[in-house]
C-alpha cells in the first residue's frame, strides 16, 4: 500500500474512543491519559509509515500498541527493582532500604495530621528537630543534634555558620569528590568559607595545620575519605591532635564522617571505620554524617556536637531551606530507635543485616533459588559459586564481603543481551556482568524476589 494511503488510513482519536476496549480503560483511567496514549500510538504508526518501515496495519494493531503505551504511562516512573548486583548500598538503586519501624512511622505520619511543629504538652508551636534530637543525643552521646536534607547540606550549613568569610583548613588528601561530580571544595566554596589546603595528597602533618592558622581561620576541617583509600607512604593527623589544636587556638573543629557509622564494624571482622560515638568521645566540636548510608535510614544529613555550635546552626537562615520533611523525620526516628540496642540494629536494619549476615545463609538461599530455576527454566546453565559482595554508597571501598552467587549461561543470549532483557522485565532485575558472566548475588536479594526472577527467565 502506498505511503499516502497508509497515512489516510490512520484513525482519528474520536473514532478510537468509541472502541469497546478504549471505553473499558476510560472507566478506570483518567481521560487525559487515555487520549495521550492513543495519540502516541497513532504517532508511532505515522512515524513507521514515513520511514517506510511497515507495508500495512490494522486498527487492532493501533489498539494493541495503545494498551502497551497506556500501561507504561500509568506506571510510576519511580518503581521497584530487584537488586541482584551484590552492592548493598547501591546509590543508583536508592541506597539503604528502610527498616520495618521506619516504614510504619512513615505510613502513620503521611496518612494523618501530626505534631510536626506543635508542642502537645505546651499547646504551642514547637520545633520539628525535637522529635529526633533527644534520640540522636542518646545514641551518639552528643550534647546537641539537628538534621537537614543530606550530608552535603550538613557540611555546607556547618561551614556557613562557623566559617563564612573565613578560612577553613583541610588536608589536600581529603578533598574528595562524591557521587554526581559533587566535590568537597565546591561545597565549601558555596558555604562562603575560603578553602586553605595543607599538606600533600598522601602525607599531612600537624605542623601543616599549625603553620596555616591565622587571625582569619574559622575552622579546622577533617573529611573522612570513605570512598577511596591511599596506601603506602602515607600520614594523616589524628582526630585527637586536631581536637587539641583547635582547643589551644580557640578554633572549632568539624569532622565530616560521611557514611554515618554508628556500629564498630571491626567487631564483626571488617576493617575499622570511625564511628560517630568515638568522635564525640574524643571531643570533636561538630560532626556531620549521612542518614541513608551505613546508618541504614532515609536520606538526611545529621549534625551532632557541642551545643553552642549546633544552636548557632539552628538559627542560620539556611536551615529553613535545608530542612527535612515529616516523612523523613518519621523514617529517621524509626531507624534510630533500633540503635538503642546494637543487637536490634544489626538484626532489623536491612543495610546492617545484609552487610553482616553470614555467607552460609546465602549459600542455602542460592540453593533454593537454583532449585526453583531448574524446575521451571530450560536451556540455561545455573551454577552456584563463592564470590564477593560490596558495601557500596562510597563506604568501605576496599572491603569485600564473602557471599554466594548464581552464575547464568545460555547459548542463545550473550551476557549483555541477558542483562538487557532482565533489566527490561516488568519488575526490572539488575544483575552483574563480570568476566563475560551473568551473576546474581544472593546477599542483596530477598526470598520474595525468587518467583519474579524465575518468571522472568521463563518468559525470555
Amino acid at each position: 500500500m502506498e505511503k499516502k494511503q497508509l497515512l489516510r488510513k490512520l484513525p482519528k482519536i474520536d473514532e478510537l474512543l468509541k472502541e469497546e476496549a478504549v471505553k473499558v480503560k476510560l472507566e478506570s483511567t483518567m481521560r487525559t491519559m487515555v487520549i495521550d496514549s492513543l495519540r502516541q500510538s497513532i504517532d508511532n504508526y505515522r512515524e513507521l509509515i514515513l520511514k517506510d518501515s511497515i507495508e500495512d496495519f490494522t486498527k487492532e494493531n493501533i489498539l494493541e500498541t495503545f494498551m502497551e503505551i497506556l500501561e507504561e504511562n500509568s506506571a510510576s516512573k519511580l518503581r521497584k527493582v530487584i537488586n541482584a548486583t551484590g552492592v548493598v548500598i547501591h546509590t543508583n538503586l536508592g541506597r539503604s532500604l528502610l527498616a520495618k519501624k521506619a516504614l510504619e512511622n512513615v505510613i502513620t505520619i503521611a496518612d494523618s495530621y501530626n505534631n510536626l511543629e506543635y508542642d502537645l504538652k505546651k499547646g504551642q508551636r514547637g520545633s520539628r528537630y525535637s522529635h529526633v534530637e533527644e534520640l540522636i543525643k542518646k545514641v551518639t552521646g552528643a550534647e546537641a543534634a539537628m538534621v537537614v536534607n543530606n550530608n552535603a547540606a550538613a557540611v555546607m550549613l556547618a561551614l556557613n555558620t562557623l566559617c563564612k568569610d573565613k578560612e577553613a583548613i583541610v588536608s589536600r588528601g581529603q578533598l574528595v569528590e562524591i557521587g554526581g561530580s559533587f566535590r568537597v571544595p565546591d561545597v565549601m566554596s558555596f558555604s562562603g568559607a575560603k578553602l586553605i589546603e595543607v599538606g600533600t595528597t598522601n602525607r599531612t602533618h600537624l605542623y601543616d595545620y599549625e603553620n596555616n592558622i591565622s587571625e582569619n581561620t574559622g575552622v579546622l576541617l577533617k573529611v573522612h575519605t570513605s570512598n577511596f583509600k591511599i596506601l603506602g607512604f602515607t600520614e594523616e593527623v589524628s582526630v585527637e591532635e586536631l581536637v587539641e589544636l583547635g582547643r589551644s587556638k580557640g578554633i572549632p573543629f568539624i569532622e565530616d564522617i560521611g557514611s554515618g557509622t554508628l556500629v564498630d564494624f571491626s567487631k564483626y571482622g571488617f576493617t575499622y571505620e570511625p564511628t560517630v560515638q568515638e568522635s564525640i568521645r574524643k571531643g570533636v566540636d561538630a560532626i556531620t554524617f549521612s542518614g541513608d548510608k551505613m546508618l541504614g535510614g532515609p536520606q538526611a544529613g545529621i549534625i551532632v556536637g557541642k551545643k553552642e555550635y549546633i544552636d548557632k546552626m539552628k538559627k542560620n537562615q539556611l536551615t529553613r531551606a535545608l530542612r527535612i520533611d515529616k516523612m523523613t523525620l518519621a523514617a529517621l526516628e524509626g531507624t534510630l530507635k533500633y540503635y538503642l540496642e546494637e543487637k536490634e540494629a544489626v538484626e532489623n536494619i536491612p543495610t546492617l543485616h545484609m552487610i553482616l549476615s553470614d555467607k552460609d545463609l546465602h549459600k542455602r538461599r542460592a540453593q533454593k533459588l537454583k532449585r526453583k530455576l531448574q524446575s521451571k527454566v530450560s536451556g540455561f546453565d545455573f551454577t552456584i559459586e563463592e564470590d564477593y559482595s560490596m558495601v557500596g554508597g562510597g563506604s568501605m571501598p576496599a572491603e569485600k564481603i564473602p557471599t554466594y552467587v548464581i552464575k547464568v549461561k545460555n547459548s542463545r543470549f550473550s551476557p549483555q543481551d541477558l542483562e538487557k532483557k532482565l533489566r527490561g522485565n516488568k519488575v526490572s532485575i539488575i544483575i552483574r556482568v563480570s568476566n563475560d558472566e551473568v551473576i546474581m548475588d544472593l546477599r542483596t536479594l530477598f526470598d520474595e524476589d525468587f518467583d519474579t526472577i524465575v518468571n522472568a527467565f521463563v518468559n525470555l
